[in-house]
């Protein structure tokens, strides 16, 4: 009889387990410092979780120190876990092009050097196809006269040192989170009220 039941209950939770995961997909960007980056797709309403990290490069699981050398070929980057039912890729990459500066090559504010390069992540053709597109008509509309973002075919998401993730929250008062972070997060809130949490 209890073997039954601890078989039932673990059938239970697996199919929980795998309805809860397969509910969620996960998007992948790169547009400058990550503290800040991180910050901003965590107030949009449907984003269950954001992680820091680095991608893009060769270097397999690379330390901060070493991304920031600017040999690795990665770039600081987010890992965003959305709910596609409530918030779409296509609104992901629009908040993307939205919240940093497309047109700045290997430069974000203050922060140099290609670890800080705009670089959109797709996984799949209608990921791509929605990323061009969406570079298509900023520049035909002419809301940027380039854009230097690198649209890349996702392969490898290393998550950053634990002290990177959460960084705005758990450090509201560091002056760089202050004088660079919180005003484009400010810009970012007015921009998109809408769609915040």
């Amino acid at each position: 009889m209890h073997k039954f039941t601890f078989i039932t209950l673990l059938l239970i939770f697996n199919i929980w387990f795998n309805d809860t995961n397969q509910k969620y997909k996960k998007a992948y960007f790169a547009s400058g410092c990550f503290w800040c980056v991180e910050s901003i797709y965590e107030n949009l309403k449907g984003v269950k979780e954001v992680n820091s990290g680095y991608s893009g490069g060769k270097t397999t699981d690379p330390t901060y120190r070493q991304v920031m050398s600017g040999r690795t070929g990665h770039a600081e980057a987010i890992e965003v876990i959305y709910n596609p039912s409530e918030i779409t890729f296509k609104t992901l990459v629009n908040v993307f092009f939205g919240s940093h500066d497309p047109t700045t090559l290997n430069k974000q504010g203050p922060d140099r050097g290609t670890q800080y390069r705009s670089i959109a992540f797709y996984e799949n053709s209608i990921e791509k196809e929605i990323i061009e597109n969406s570079i298509t008509e900023l520049l035909f509309n002419k809301t940027y006269y380039k854009i230097t973002t690198e649209v890349l075919k996702f392969k490898a998401f290393y998550l950053a040192e634990e002290y990177h993730q959460d960084y705005k929250k758990k450090n509201p008062y560091n002056p760089y989170i202050l004088n660079v972070s919180a005003p484009r997060i400010n810009k970012f809130k007015i921009d998109y009220s809408e769609l915040l949490k």
